[in-house]
């Protein structure tokens, strides 16, 4: 018979923010993988931290984010706001501090758990991050989230903004690598969401004027659509649709910039809305298989709260 384990006051502990982050990496991150799938943990962590540079590109602050993969080294720079000099060091390694709890401040924002940049820098063997603002700077460098070095604000000409470098702990993700196409797929989805935006990624750059019409170029075959692609934008919503030659239904769904792979109430309401659309201006009741077959689109939300 196997031997109760004693439990007593001594089998208790607390863990702080690093530990438990680097102790349960999927509870902040997901899957952990080595970079094999698009989903896997490494492409999460550059999307914490480009996530919070485009939070400043919607808010009206810096239209250009830089980001560069080297090896196992990755680097982001924005030019937004930067992060207010005394709070560097916080809002790196404090769970739940960050600007985005204030709706007023980020609504809609893509990011509002307090977490993502402290997880990325718990789960990374070197995290150094630099703020440039209204002409000083503040650099910290941590390893696997503690913290070795705080250097004293100093004067700089840098614009604003920010700047990121970590490298993922290996440890953790092992064997890992970053796969371009992945990352590139990311990037054409940050510029088909943000029109306006420039993002350039080891040297070549992303842009996209048209938003989700130009998501809709990229990904259909456009020489085989029934007709022209219909493109619809609103302060919250933007839609482009089409359809093609191929079979069944085909969506690209966003909330918030997040893509919801899996659809979810947008989606379905969406495709409830142009079945009811097609009906109501034939004034025939169209199956809504027929009319959905072969239907290409791409559908953006931004909600405050979304469930």
């Amino acid at each position: 018979m196997a031997e109760t384990p004693n439990y007593s006051e001594d089998s208790i502990r607390s863990l702080d923010w690093k530990e438990h982050i680097r102790l349960r990496p999927g509870m902040y991150i997901g899957k952990l993988g080595d970079g094999s799938a698009h989903d896997d943990g490494i492409y999460v962590l550059l999307k914490e931290i480009v996530d919070n540079s485009i939070d400043e590109f919607v808010m009206g602050s810096g239209r250009t984010i830089e980001i560069n993969i080297s090896e196992h080294k990755v680097a982001v720079r924005d030019y937004g706001r930067g992060i207010p000099l005394g709070k560097v060091i916080d809002c790196v390694s404090k769970i739940n501090t960050g600007g985005k709890y204030d709706s007023k401040a980020f609504q809609k924002s893509v990011g509002l758990n307090g977490v993502g940049t402290k997880a990325v820098n718990a789960l990374s063997s070197n995290f150094v991050v630099q703020s440039y603002r209204d002409g000083r700077t503040k650099i910290a460098e941590f390893e696997k989230g503690e913290l070795i070095r705080d250097e004293p604000e100093k004067e700089t000409t840098q614009r604003n903004g920010t700047a990121i470098n970590f490298i993922p702990d290996d440890s953790i993700f092992r064997n890992y690598r970053f796969i371009p196409e992945f990352v590139d797929n990311m990037i054409w989805n940050y510029v088909f969401l943000n029109s306006g935006l420039t993002v350039n990624f080891n040297g070549q750059k992303y842009f996209s004027e048209r938003g989700l019409y130009d998501l809709l170029v990229r990904n259909a075959d456009t020489e085989t659509i029934r007709y022209p692609i219909i493109h619809l934008k609103g302060e919250d919503i933007e839609i482009a649709m089409t359809h093609g030659q191929q079979y069944g239904e085909e969506y690209y769904s966003f909330v918030n910039g997040q893509n919801t792979t899996q659809g979810g109430t947008h989606q379905a309401a969406f495709r409830e809305a142009v079945v009811k659309t097609v009906r109501e201006f034939f004034k025939k009741e169209y199956d809504a298989s027929d009319i959905r077959a072969s239907i290409v689109a791409a559908i953006s939300i931004k909600v405050q709260e979304p469930v």
